[in-house]
């Protein structure tokens, strides 16, 4: 049976920040205001983006992401024995910003030091209105793995990574899932760069500089995923986003899922999989011929990093090819990643996000026939 998502549209999590939460976070860096008074902020902004949501019908609802700086950093900071640096945006020869991927170490063992995500969730709860489906958004556990390899984590901790390390870090993120779960947590999704930049040349190369084989990578971790899969509660939907980078409307890597799409879609025990698809550099369908069968494929169509809006008729084409490879039962439609994978927000309008969203919203009522 195949898994039911909230609907046959979604969204990967994160949107554009309002420009007072934006001045709030700068009052606080500058120590102006609070951590308390921040976090009022931040609630009354999530408030609206929960609105917002429910009034342009997506029935899966998140946070917004609003009360983090970077997608990944302000959650792995928050495990034992992970330390992380902030992101270094880099001046390109170009002109454009390239944003350099933080240095992310383990240090000591790594444990569930503290209930990460649950007073978040229980406030998103608690503004979600009934019949729809409050979404979690977390890193994928392979980052603290894929960034510095080996040499990124501490030898005096894991003088062994298998299966102590994978085995620690699963242990986590289960006591994290059932933290969320026992406060009525449903859907929770991982985003993961990691297996979508050993599907680009020089990330597979950068990969084997640091002595591992990029051929194997992906089926390592479709192994450490399952080991976290393993820990999730009952009634807990577990979905993966695989995203080339997406910070100020940038990309940093480009590549078909071949190489990874045997291990990700046939060998992980993930229920369902967020998947850019927006332009050529996510190559063709083809890899969706490994889908296994009860999983769900999101196909993300719908580009969030520029404010052109596509055709919905280019869109039901670009479904029909994906049907080719993958039973149409098993597919969904959602934008390629978030607005906003970081504060900073992509180069979007904020009435552009809504209409892409309804295009998406409507696009997949036309084809899979769900009010």
């Amino acid at each position: 049976m195949t898994v039911r998502l909230p609907a046959r549209y979604d969204h990967v999590g994160s949107f554009l920040r309002p420009a007072y939460l934006l001045e709030a976070r700068d009052q606080k860096a500058k120590g102006q205001i609070t951590a308390e008074q921040l976090r009022a902020v931040e609630d009354r902004a999530i408030a609206e983006i929960v609105k917002f949501q429910q009034d342009v019908g997506l029935k899966s609802i998140t946070d917004g992401e609003f009360r983090r700086t970077y997608f990944h950093i302000d959650f792995l900071e928050q495990l034992g024995g992970v330390v992380t640096d902030i992101p270094l945006s880099v001046l390109q020869p170009d002109g454009t910003t390239h944003l350099a991927p933080p240095v992310i170490r383990v240090t000591d063992k790594v444990t569930h030091a503290k209930n990460i995500q649950l007073a978040d969730f229980q406030y998103l709860k608690s503004q979600v209105a009934a019949g729809y489906t409050p979404k979690v958004t977390i890193p994928s556990p392979t980052m603290l793995h894929f960034r510095g390899g080996r040499a990124g984590i501490s030898r005096q901790a894991y003088p062994e990574l298998d299966p102590v390390f994978y085995d620690d870090v699963a242990q986590a993120y289960g006591d994290e899932l059932r933290s969320l779960a026992a406060a009525g947590c449903t859907y929770v999704q991982m985003d993961d760069t990691n297996l979508a930049y050993l599907c680009d040349e020089k990330m597979r190369e950068a990969a084997r500089q640091r002595g591992d084989d990029p051929n194997e990578l992906p089926h390592r971790y479709a192994q450490f995923i399952n080991k976290v899969v393993a820990q999730k509660p009952a009634g807990m939907t577990l979905a993966m986003h695989l995203c080339r980078g997406n910070f100020k409307s940038t990309h940093a890597a480009a590549g078909n899922y071949e190489p990874v799409a045997e291990a990700l879609l046939s060998e992980m025990d993930i229920d369902a999989y967020f998947l850019e698809y927006d332009d050529d550099r996510s190559g063709d369908f083809r890899p969706l011929r490994y889908l296994a069968k009860g999983k769900v494929v999101v196909l993300g169509l719908v580009t969030t990093k520029f404010g052109d809006m596509e055709s919905k008729d280019a869109l039901k084409r670009r479904i029909d090819e994906a049907a080719k490879y993958a039973p149409l039962e098993q597919l969904a439609l959602s934008p390629q990643c978030g607005f906003s994978s970081t504060v900073h927000g992509n180069n979007i309008a904020v009435q552009a996000q809504r209409d892409k969203l309804r295009l998406v919203i409507e696009t997949a009522q036309d084809v899979w026939g769900e009010a």
